[in-house]
């Protein structure tokens, strides 16, 4: 079974971004930029209090120009919206591009784990599948990024000097030497220029 269509016959089909200490602020300077009609899948997690109750998914949504929503068990990964993993539960993609929501074991004291969501993406997209890792105070992301590389998608890493928290996309870049690091502004014109075609432009970091 092939990815949900896009907009992009090729290419890349999905967008996976993960966080933990001050991602909040960084999504803020990302995900509003995102157009309404963003032709991609954009799945999210970040590092939640186990009461958040949809909190930051309302949040976000009422900054964002695309629709944002918790994900729910066995929907479609559709592109055009954004989905947050719940607070509590571990997001996957399976193979047939439907999500999934897990209660298994924290991965690095985490659930939602940002290694789980990229490494099950990785497994579904393939070289069709971008991933960012944002600011933290953990190693979540760092394999899972290393497996979005591993099967010939793009990896991005916040650039650790401008991070509020720098462990974390330190960890990415150290486990993934071959992604690009770049500050916010940047990622966030890399995140329209795959909106638009498959040539990312040229950047200087």
């Amino acid at each position: 079974m092939t990815p949900p269509e896009t907009s992009m016959q090729t290419g890349i089909q999905a967008l996976v971004i993960g966080g933990s200490a001050g991602a909040v602020s960084a999504l803020l300077k990302l995900l509003p930029v995102l157009p309404a009609e963003f032709p991609l899948a954009v799945m999210v997690v970040v590092h939640l209090p186990p009461d958040d109750n949809g909190a930051l998914a309302g949040f976000l949504a009422s900054q964002c120009q695309m629709s944002v929503k918790e994900a729910e068990d066995k929907e479609p990964a559709t592109p055009g919206m954004i989905r947050l993993a719940p607070a509590g539960y571990h997001l996957l993609v399976e193979p047939d591009f439907q999500l999934a929501l897990s209660q298994d074991d924290p991965v690095l004291f985490s659930r939602p784990s940002i290694d789980v969501l990229f490494e099950s993406a990785a497994d579904a997209y393939g070289s069709s599948l971008a991933a960012v890792v944002l600011t933290g105070a953990s190693a979540d992301g760092a394999r899972g990024l290393q497996a979005v590389h591993r099967a010939g998608g793009r990896t991005f890493v916040q650039d650790p000097a401008t991070a509020s928290a720098p462990i974390m996309p330190q960890a990415a870049l150290d486990a993934c030497p071959e992604a690009q690091s770049l500050p916010l502004g940047q990622l966030a014109a890399v995140l329209w220029a795959l909106a638009r075609s498959n040539q990312l432009p040229v950047l200087m970091s």
